[in-house]
């Protein structure tokens, strides 16, 4: 069982969220700014998308990533805000209308509430969203969030290498550098970036290590929010 605890507006673990963050910041955005000019095919503009390139924080993807091919980037050249964009309107906390991106009541009355804006937005990009929808493979792993997160929530205590976690579930073999980088990279983008994306992760890169060393470790935010079936088999690790 996934269970998400109720978090109040004010629990700083909150701020480790890039996508709470990219999303409260798009909805402030557009209450201040009147909305949110939509091109053609009703992407955003790119006026606000290179706004929030500068201004959402996302990691590893500031404004030196990128404009370091063009100096135009379109909302589906930015990932982050393609997704925020669609959880808004599906979530009806905003709407297209008249050419422009809108908050609705609903996201207006959430501008201040930023515990409940986590519990609107993040079960349901965690749970219910495809994520090859935005991913550059269309596979998805097998396998369940109860399963994944349950067994994460124990075994990811202490960090593990993505290509650890990748054997927890289905054994060791695949790699980067061998055949199998295919549903390496697939378990990756299909669990772990969400779950960085989420903010219940952090991800960081192996110092010295080769491009694809990953490390990944529980945030402080996944114990908050975070009510699973093994939180009794977690090991009790003193941290300083």
């Amino acid at each position: 069982m996934i269970g998400f605890r109720k978090l109040s507006d004010d629990q700083p673990t909150l701020q480790l969220s890039p996508l709470l963050r990219a999303a409260h910041r798009t909805m402030q955005y557009a209450d201040e700014n009147s909305g949110i000019g939509l091109t053609a095919t009703k992407a955003f503009q790119r006026k606000f998308v290179h706004w929030a390139v500068e201004h959402v924080d996302w990691p590893r993807y500031g404004p030196e990533e990128a404009f370091s091919v063009s100096k135009v980037v379109n909302e589906y050249e930015f990932p982050p805000i393609q997704v925020v964009h669609f959880l808004l309107l599906q979530l009806k906390l905003g709407r297209h209308y008249k050419g422009k991106f809108l908050l609705t009541k609903k996201g207006k009355d959430l501008l201040n509430s930023p515990g409940v804006l986590f519990d609107q937005l993040i079960p349901f990009f965690l749970l219910e969203v495809d994520h090859t929808s935005y991913a550059c493979l269309d596979e998805r792993p097998f396998g369940t969030w109860d399963v994944w997160l349950n067994v994460m929530n124990v075994e990811l205590e202490q960090g593990l290498t993505e290509r650890q976690l990748y054997g927890l579930f289905y054994g060791n073999g695949p790699d980067w550098d061998n055949a199998g980088w295919r549903v390496l990279a697939a378990f990756s983008s299909y669990v772990l970036k969400p779950l960085e994306w989420a903010g219940l992760i952090s991800v960081h890169e192996v110092e010295g290590g080769s491009r694809r060393d990953w490390m990944c470790f529980k945030t402080a935010l996944w114990r908050e929010a975070l009510r699973l079936d093994t939180g009794d088999e977690v090991p009790n690790i003193v941290r300083h």
